[in-house]
């Protein structure tokens, strides 16, 4: 049986929390049709209706539709005009994370300790008001033309921000799949890059590195990947960070930089209790899953030893298993959900790991090496 050993108190102890982070508050996506995306992620994940802004509540440049499971919110934005510059980040990117939003006490603070710091300005604290109360955000820059927002709401006792009115639809809310939290958001960076970036936020945001892998780690016959983790000093948030490495053909970093053309998220990795009945209900959905070929669970057990789950779901829905020093994991990936073969998301259940799955590296990334070959990219 293999583990990975972690020091994880150690580590997050040499976290600097001058912006201590309460959380993600919402992540938001830059999408070509905010009310049809709306509805795929409703129909197909199980979120529910929650908030919009657009025309009806004042705004005249985008309409966005926020939609909720558990604790996660996906707040989808799309331009109403030409020439805006949601427009034309959409047209070089295609649909994906523009905003990582980051809980805080203090949104004022927060930006002030990053720009110190040496952060780029996205965004200077604004205080946002209805008769709900006030919010107040703030945002710096990370890569590729990614933000983090920092949003305070301790004076707010409204439904979501100002300037967003409720959205129901009663007559048609698809009940939900058990997804729970944001447990982690990977993001691709530039060959070169990842060191660069696993200081800007060792630096600006005071986050340690938890975990680290290189070639040796990530690699198949044909690719491989460099990757390192970020967390802050309570745990809540992390971020992987990916590079590509050399190899014999273009790894799943370049395609994606390819049809991205830039750094950004490559997938959202989302929290449940409950893998085996959230991925059947995905899978009931039309949601694809990569798979891995059945041998893998044939000396499943033997590498991870003794788990609560029987093998035969895990090995007909797909999942994968590894441990850790702390307990095992369960993970699946679906293949991208936008045209472009970039963004995809992660479904994780911890049974006490706190680790990323690095005993399913080589499968996974051969199963995505199957998909590459089949859309001529790799």
């Amino acid at each position: 049986m293999s583990t990975t050993t972690l020091n994880l108190p150690k580590l997050y102890a040499e976290a600097q929390d001058f912006m201590p982070l309460n959380g993600t508050d919402y992540l938001e996506l830059y999408v070509g049709n905010s009310k049809q995306a709306a509805h795929f992620y409703k129909s197909a994940f199980g979120f529910q209706s929650y908030a919009y802004a657009g025309l009806e509540t004042g705004q005249r440049d985008r309409e966005s539709y926020v939609v909720i499971q558990d604790k996660i919110k996906l707040v989808l934005t799309s331009p109403l005009k030409s020439g805006t510059e949601i427009g034309k980040h959409i047209d070089k990117h295609g649909d994906g994370v523009k905003v990582i939003a980051l809980w805080v006490d203090d949104a004022t603070v927060a930006y002030n300790n990053a720009m110190e710091r040496g952060a780029k300005s996205f965004m200077e604290p604004r205080i946002e008001e209805d008769a709900d109360g006030k919010v107040v955000r703030s945002g710096i820059y990370t890569y590729g033309e990614t933000v983090h927002v920092f949003v305070e709401r301790k004076d707010y006792n409204g439904l979501f921000l100002p300037g967003y009115k409720a959205w129901a639809t009663p007559a048609y809310n698809p009940k939900p799949v058990g997804l729970k939290y944001v447990d982690h958001m990977v993001g691709n960076v530039e060959l070169g890059k990842m060191n660069y970036w696993v200081e800007f936020y060792e630096k600006v945001m005071g986050f340690v590195n938890i975990l680290s892998f290189d070639d040796n780690d990530i690699s198949t016959e044909y690719t491989a990947l460099m990757s390192k983790v970020m967390s802050n000093g309570n745990g809540r948030i992390k971020f992987p960070i990916n590079e590509p490495a050399e190899g014999k053909k273009k790894s799943q970093i370049d395609e994606y930089l390819d049809f991205y053309e830039d750094a950004g998220v490559q997938h959202i990795a989302v929290a449940t209790d409950d893998i085996i009945g959230t991925v059947r209900e995905l899978q009931s959905r039309g949601i694809e899953f990569l798979r891995v070929p059945t041998t893998y669970y044939d000396v499943l057990l033997d590498r991870v030893g003794p788990i609560d789950e029987d093998l035969e779901p895990l090995k007909a829905l797909g999942i994968l298993v590894d441990r850790d020093d702390e307990g095992y994991l369960l993970q699946i990936f679906t293949k991208p959900v936008e045209p472009r073969p970039t963004m995809f998301f992660e479904i994780i259940q911890r049974k006490g790991a706190q680790s990323f799955g690095k005993g399913n590296f080589k499968a996974l990334f051969e199963a995505i090496e199957r998909e590459q070959e089949l859309r001529g990219t790799l």
